[in-house]
Protein backbone atom coordinates (compact mmCIF):
# COMPACT_ATOMS: atom_id res chain seq x y z
CA UNK A 1 0.00 0.00 0.00
CA UNK A 2 1.12 3.55 -0.65
CA UNK A 3 2.40 5.55 2.20
CA UNK A 4 -1.00 7.20 3.63
CA UNK A 5 -1.15 11.11 3.22
CA UNK A 6 -4.04 11.73 5.95
CA UNK A 7 -5.48 10.07 8.51
CA UNK A 8 -9.05 10.90 10.37
CA UNK A 9 -12.66 9.59 10.07
CA UNK A 10 -15.48 9.60 7.64
CA UNK A 11 -18.42 11.37 9.85
CA UNK A 12 -21.84 9.84 7.84
CA UNK A 13 -24.19 10.90 10.99
CA UNK A 14 -23.55 9.18 14.06
CA UNK A 15 -21.10 7.11 12.32
CA UNK A 16 -17.61 6.98 12.59
CA UNK A 17 -15.34 5.45 10.03
CA UNK A 18 -11.46 5.66 10.64
CA UNK A 19 -9.82 5.63 7.72
CA UNK A 20 -6.07 6.38 6.06
CA UNK A 21 -6.32 8.67 2.88
CA UNK A 22 -3.66 7.43 0.01
CA UNK A 23 -2.80 8.80 -3.46
CA UNK A 24 -4.91 6.71 -6.19
CA UNK A 25 -2.95 7.91 -9.00
CA UNK A 26 0.80 7.26 -10.33
CA UNK A 27 3.08 9.96 -11.45
CA UNK A 28 4.91 8.21 -14.70
CA UNK A 29 6.48 11.35 -16.37
CA UNK A 30 9.74 12.24 -17.07
CA UNK A 31 11.34 14.66 -15.05
CA UNK A 32 14.30 17.02 -15.48
CA UNK A 33 16.73 18.68 -13.11
CA UNK A 34 18.04 22.08 -13.87
CA UNK A 35 21.60 22.31 -14.81
CA UNK A 36 24.35 24.29 -16.22
CA UNK A 37 25.05 23.24 -19.49
CA UNK A 38 28.52 23.88 -19.60
CA UNK A 39 29.47 21.27 -16.69
CA UNK A 40 26.37 19.53 -15.87
CA UNK A 41 26.05 20.75 -12.65
CA UNK A 42 22.99 20.64 -11.13
CA UNK A 43 21.37 24.00 -10.25
CA UNK A 44 18.98 24.30 -7.57
CA UNK A 45 16.61 26.92 -5.75
CA UNK A 46 17.75 29.09 -3.08
CA UNK A 47 15.75 30.16 -0.37
CA UNK A 48 16.90 33.82 0.17
CA UNK A 49 15.13 36.74 2.31
CA UNK A 50 14.66 39.64 0.76
CA UNK A 51 15.69 42.33 3.30
CA UNK A 52 18.80 40.72 4.99
CA UNK A 53 19.62 38.95 1.41
CA UNK A 54 20.33 35.51 3.15
CA UNK A 55 19.98 31.88 2.65
CA UNK A 56 17.50 30.05 5.21
CA UNK A 57 16.80 27.07 5.94
CA UNK A 58 13.43 25.48 6.07
CA UNK A 59 13.15 25.48 9.58
CA UNK A 60 13.49 29.37 9.41
CA UNK A 61 10.79 29.42 6.81
CA UNK A 62 6.96 29.73 8.05
CA UNK A 63 3.60 31.30 6.50
CA UNK A 64 2.38 35.00 6.63
CA UNK A 65 -0.17 36.98 5.28
CA UNK A 66 0.25 40.24 3.90
CA UNK A 67 -2.72 42.37 5.61
CA UNK A 68 -1.48 46.13 4.16
CA UNK A 69 1.58 46.93 2.12
CA UNK A 70 4.86 46.37 4.14
CA UNK A 71 2.37 44.87 6.69
CA UNK A 72 2.62 41.12 6.99
CA UNK A 73 0.99 38.74 10.17
CA UNK A 74 2.51 35.43 11.12
CA UNK A 75 0.61 32.19 10.92
CA UNK A 76 1.82 29.22 12.69
CA UNK A 77 1.13 25.45 11.35
CA UNK A 78 0.10 24.92 15.11
CA UNK A 79 -2.06 27.66 14.90
CA UNK A 80 -3.94 25.66 11.63
CA UNK A 81 -4.21 22.74 13.15
CA UNK A 82 -5.75 24.12 15.92
CA UNK A 83 -8.69 25.99 14.25
CA UNK A 84 -12.12 25.19 15.51
CA UNK A 85 -13.05 23.03 12.75
CA UNK A 86 -15.46 20.26 12.78
CA UNK A 87 -13.65 18.72 9.39
CA UNK A 88 -10.14 19.15 10.61
CA UNK A 89 -9.87 15.53 11.32
CA UNK A 90 -12.75 14.11 9.39
CA UNK A 91 -14.33 13.93 6.30
CA UNK A 92 -17.64 14.88 7.42
CA UNK A 93 -20.57 13.75 4.36
CA UNK A 94 -23.33 17.14 4.42
CA UNK A 95 -25.52 15.55 1.27
CA UNK A 96 -26.07 13.09 -1.13
CA UNK A 97 -26.31 13.93 -4.75
CA UNK A 98 -27.28 11.75 -8.18
CA UNK A 99 -23.70 11.07 -10.01
CA UNK A 100 -24.78 13.08 -12.76
CA UNK A 101 -25.26 16.13 -11.55
CA UNK A 102 -21.74 16.42 -10.72
CA UNK A 103 -19.73 18.61 -13.36
CA UNK A 104 -16.50 17.05 -14.33
CA UNK A 105 -14.84 20.55 -14.18
CA UNK A 106 -15.18 20.88 -10.77
CA UNK A 107 -13.38 17.15 -9.76
CA UNK A 108 -9.73 17.57 -8.81
CA UNK A 109 -7.63 15.38 -7.12
CA UNK A 110 -8.41 11.47 -6.77
CA UNK A 111 -7.41 9.43 -3.67
CA UNK A 112 -8.54 6.01 -2.33
CA UNK A 113 -9.43 5.83 1.65
CA UNK A 114 -8.38 2.94 3.44
CA UNK A 115 -10.49 1.39 6.47
CA UNK A 116 -7.90 2.18 9.47
CA UNK A 117 -8.18 -0.93 11.46
CA UNK A 118 -10.48 -3.81 11.79
CA UNK A 119 -13.07 -1.66 13.69
CA UNK A 120 -13.59 0.35 10.56
CA UNK A 121 -14.37 -2.79 8.51
CA UNK A 122 -18.32 -2.74 9.48
CA UNK A 123 -18.66 0.39 8.89
CA UNK A 124 -16.66 1.10 6.07
CA UNK A 125 -18.43 -1.74 4.20
CA UNK A 126 -22.05 -0.24 5.69
CA UNK A 127 -20.93 2.83 3.68
CA UNK A 128 -19.85 1.10 0.60
CA UNK A 129 -22.84 -0.74 -0.22
CA UNK A 130 -25.18 2.17 1.31
CA UNK A 131 -23.29 4.43 -2.07
CA UNK A 132 -23.63 0.97 -4.51
CA UNK A 133 -27.23 0.22 -4.42
CA UNK A 134 -28.14 3.83 -4.16
CA UNK A 135 -26.38 4.91 -7.48
CA UNK A 136 -25.23 8.23 -5.74
CA UNK A 137 -22.32 9.66 -4.37
CA UNK A 138 -21.35 11.82 -1.08
CA UNK A 139 -20.77 15.36 -0.99
CA UNK A 140 -18.29 15.88 2.17
CA UNK A 141 -16.48 18.93 3.90
CA UNK A 142 -13.07 18.01 5.23
CA UNK A 143 -9.57 20.10 5.89
CA UNK A 144 -6.12 19.54 4.57
CA UNK A 145 -2.66 21.30 3.58
CA UNK A 146 -4.27 24.70 5.04
CA UNK A 147 -7.85 24.81 3.72
CA UNK A 148 -11.57 23.42 4.54
CA UNK A 149 -11.79 21.51 0.80
CA UNK A 150 -15.20 20.18 -1.07
CA UNK A 151 -15.04 16.41 -1.51
CA UNK A 152 -17.03 13.62 -3.33
CA UNK A 153 -17.15 10.18 -2.28
CA UNK A 154 -17.85 7.56 -4.89
CA UNK A 155 -17.15 3.37 -5.24
CA UNK A 156 -14.39 2.40 -7.84
CA UNK A 157 -14.15 -1.79 -7.18
CA UNK A 158 -15.03 -2.24 -3.57
CA UNK A 159 -12.68 0.81 -2.66
CA UNK A 160 -14.22 4.64 -1.82
CA UNK A 161 -12.71 6.58 -3.62
CA UNK A 162 -12.33 10.74 -2.57
CA UNK A 163 -12.23 12.77 -5.09
CA UNK A 164 -11.29 16.79 -4.18
CA UNK A 165 -13.84 18.99 -5.77
CA UNK A 166 -13.44 23.38 -6.71
CA UNK A 167 -16.01 25.09 -4.72
CA UNK A 168 -18.60 26.70 -6.76
CA UNK A 169 -16.75 30.35 -7.64
CA UNK A 170 -13.92 28.80 -7.84
CA UNK A 171 -14.94 27.54 -11.36
CA UNK A 172 -15.09 29.94 -13.94
CA UNK A 173 -17.98 30.71 -16.35
CA UNK A 174 -17.28 29.86 -20.20
CA UNK A 175 -19.71 32.35 -21.36
CA UNK A 176 -17.40 34.30 -23.04
CA UNK A 177 -15.57 31.04 -24.75
CA UNK A 178 -18.15 29.71 -26.46
CA UNK A 179 -18.57 30.63 -30.01
CA UNK A 180 -20.87 32.89 -31.99
CA UNK A 181 -24.35 30.45 -32.83
CA UNK A 182 -23.59 29.20 -36.52
CA UNK A 183 -25.72 27.44 -38.14
CA UNK A 184 -25.10 22.94 -38.60
CA UNK A 185 -27.16 21.38 -41.19
CA UNK A 186 -29.21 17.64 -40.09
CA UNK A 187 -26.50 16.14 -42.49
CA UNK A 188 -24.08 16.93 -40.67
CA UNK A 189 -25.23 16.13 -37.19
CA UNK A 190 -26.22 12.45 -38.33
CA UNK A 191 -22.69 12.09 -39.46
CA UNK A 192 -20.96 13.26 -36.64
CA UNK A 193 -22.90 10.57 -34.30
CA UNK A 194 -22.36 8.27 -36.96
CA UNK A 195 -18.43 9.72 -36.56
CA UNK A 196 -19.11 8.67 -32.49
CA UNK A 197 -20.47 5.69 -32.64
CA UNK A 198 -17.66 3.97 -35.02
CA UNK A 199 -14.62 5.43 -32.59
CA UNK A 200 -16.74 3.93 -29.33
CA UNK A 201 -14.35 1.98 -27.37
CA UNK A 202 -15.60 -0.43 -24.23
CA UNK A 203 -12.53 0.95 -22.30
CA UNK A 204 -9.57 3.36 -21.87
CA UNK A 205 -7.28 0.70 -21.26
CA UNK A 206 -5.55 0.65 -24.87
CA UNK A 207 -4.10 4.02 -24.32
CA UNK A 208 -0.58 4.91 -23.69
CA UNK A 209 1.73 8.04 -23.23
CA UNK A 210 3.43 8.40 -26.58
CA UNK A 211 4.64 11.72 -25.47
CA UNK A 212 7.10 10.02 -22.54
CA UNK A 213 7.83 7.41 -25.06
CA UNK A 214 9.26 9.46 -27.59
CA UNK A 215 10.76 11.78 -24.70
CA UNK A 216 12.23 8.18 -23.43
CA UNK A 217 13.66 7.45 -27.01
CA UNK A 218 15.73 10.52 -27.17
CA UNK A 219 17.03 10.51 -23.36
CA UNK A 220 18.01 6.97 -24.16
CA UNK A 221 19.91 8.10 -27.69
CA UNK A 222 21.76 10.77 -26.28
CA UNK A 223 23.22 9.00 -23.56
CA UNK A 224 23.95 6.09 -25.81
CA UNK A 225 25.59 8.81 -28.07
CA UNK A 226 23.14 7.43 -30.56
CA UNK A 227 21.47 9.64 -33.83
CA UNK A 228 18.27 11.08 -32.18
CA UNK A 229 14.83 9.59 -33.54
CA UNK A 230 13.12 11.24 -36.77
CA UNK A 231 10.74 14.09 -35.93
CA UNK A 232 7.24 12.87 -36.68
CA UNK A 233 5.66 14.42 -39.92
CA UNK A 234 3.33 17.21 -39.11
CA UNK A 235 -0.47 16.41 -40.35
CA UNK A 236 -1.76 19.78 -39.84
CA UNK A 237 -3.87 21.87 -42.49
CA UNK A 238 -1.77 24.78 -44.12
CA UNK A 239 -3.01 27.85 -42.94
CA UNK A 240 -5.93 29.90 -44.55
CA UNK A 241 -6.96 25.93 -45.90
CA UNK A 242 -10.43 25.56 -45.82
CA UNK A 243 -12.21 22.05 -44.98
CA UNK A 244 -16.15 21.25 -46.27
CA UNK A 245 -17.31 19.87 -42.90
CA UNK A 246 -19.20 16.99 -44.75
CA UNK A 247 -16.71 15.91 -46.84
CA UNK A 248 -14.21 15.77 -43.81
CA UNK A 249 -17.23 13.76 -41.63
CA UNK A 250 -17.61 11.32 -44.60
CA UNK A 251 -13.64 10.55 -44.57
CA UNK A 252 -13.67 10.28 -41.13
CA UNK A 253 -16.17 7.67 -41.16
CA UNK A 254 -14.45 5.83 -43.64
CA UNK A 255 -11.23 5.96 -41.85
CA UNK A 256 -12.97 4.64 -38.79
CA UNK A 257 -14.60 1.51 -40.30
CA UNK A 258 -11.05 1.01 -42.16
CA UNK A 259 -9.06 1.20 -38.68
CA UNK A 260 -11.71 -1.49 -37.01
CA UNK A 261 -11.93 -3.55 -40.40
CA UNK A 262 -15.22 -3.08 -41.25
CA UNK A 263 -16.42 -2.93 -45.00
CA UNK A 264 -19.17 -0.36 -43.94
CA UNK A 265 -22.56 -2.29 -44.54
CA UNK A 266 -24.24 -0.87 -41.69
CA UNK A 267 -23.22 2.33 -42.06
CA UNK A 268 -25.30 4.73 -44.36
CA UNK A 269 -23.10 7.55 -45.69
CA UNK A 270 -24.47 10.43 -47.43
CA UNK A 271 -22.99 11.73 -50.28
CA UNK A 272 -21.84 15.28 -50.34
CA UNK A 273 -24.23 17.42 -52.53
CA UNK A 274 -21.90 20.88 -52.47
CA UNK A 275 -24.33 23.90 -52.93
CA UNK A 276 -23.60 26.43 -55.54
CA UNK A 277 -20.80 28.23 -53.90
CA UNK A 278 -18.69 25.08 -53.39
CA UNK A 279 -19.59 22.91 -56.44
CA UNK A 280 -16.33 24.65 -58.22
CA UNK A 281 -14.03 24.05 -55.35
CA UNK A 282 -14.55 20.57 -54.65
CA UNK A 283 -11.14 18.68 -55.96
CA UNK A 284 -9.42 21.26 -53.63
CA UNK A 285 -12.10 20.46 -50.73
CA UNK A 286 -11.96 16.78 -51.03
CA UNK A 287 -7.72 17.46 -50.77
CA UNK A 288 -8.45 18.97 -47.54
CA UNK A 289 -10.83 16.69 -45.99
CA UNK A 290 -8.14 13.54 -46.83
CA UNK A 291 -5.39 16.14 -45.14
CA UNK A 292 -8.11 16.21 -41.89
CA UNK A 293 -8.75 12.57 -41.90
CA UNK A 294 -5.05 11.77 -41.62
CA UNK A 295 -4.50 14.33 -38.88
Amino acid sequence: MPRPLWAGAISFGLVTIPVKIVSATEDHGVHFHRVHLADMGRVRTRKVCELDGEVVSQDEIGKGYEIAKDETVAVTDEELEQMPLPTAKAIEIVAFVDADSIDPVRISDSYYLAADGQVAAKPYTLLRKALERSSKVAVAKFAWHGRERLGLLRIREGAIVLHSMKWPDEVRSPDELAPREVEVGEDEIEQALQLAEQMTIEDLSGFHDEYREALEGIIAAKAECKPLPSPAEDGKPEKGEVVDLMAALNASVKAAEESRGERGEDATLHEMRPSKKTARKAPAKKTAAKKRSAS
